[in-house]
C-alpha cells in the first residue's frame, strides 16, 4: 500500500509564500499523475495543479501565474510552489496520484492565508 504524505502548509500573510511537498513512502512505476486539490469546508474539493509523466501541466484559473507545479519521479514526489497567496487560497490542500491501476490521496495540509 503506497501512501501520500503532505508537508508545507502553515499560516501565510496575504502576498506570502508556501511551498508544499507530496512525497510517496516507495518509488511507483509509471506514476501518469500526480496533481494537487484543495477543499474548503461545505465546497468541493477542486483541482489545483496537475502534473503528467510526460511533463504537461495545467493549472486552475485562478492559480494561474502564482502557483507552479513540479515533480521527482525518482522520487514519486510532487511539489507545489504558491506565490502571492490571498486570503481565497485558505483550504485544505491535498495531494493525489495515479498510477496504472490505481488512484492515491494524502491525508491534506491546511493553508490558511491571513493578516
Amino acid at each position: 500500500q503506497v501512501q501520500l504524505v503532505e508537508s508545507g502548509g502553515g499560516l501565510v500573510q496575504p502576498g506570502g509564500s508556501l511551498r508544499l511537498s507530496c512525497v510517496a513512502s516507495r518509488r511507483v512505476l509509471n506514476m501518469i499523475a500526480m496533481d494537487w486539490y484543495r477543499q474548503v469546508p461545505g465546497k468541493q474539493r477542486e483541482v489545483v495543479a496537475t502534473s503528467t509523466s510526460g511533463g504537461t501541466t495545467n493549472y486552475a484559473d485562478s492559480v494561474k501565474g502564482r502557483f507552479t507545479i513540479s515533480r521527482d519521479n525518482a522520487k514519486s514526489a510532487v511539489y507545489l510552489q504558491m506565490n502571492n497567496l490571498n486570503p481565497e487560497d485558505t483550504a485544505v490542500y491535498y495531494c493525489h496520484a495515479q498510477s496504472l491501476l490505481y488512484h492515491y490521496w494524502g491525508r491534506g495540509t491546511q493553508v490558511t492565508v491571513s493578516s
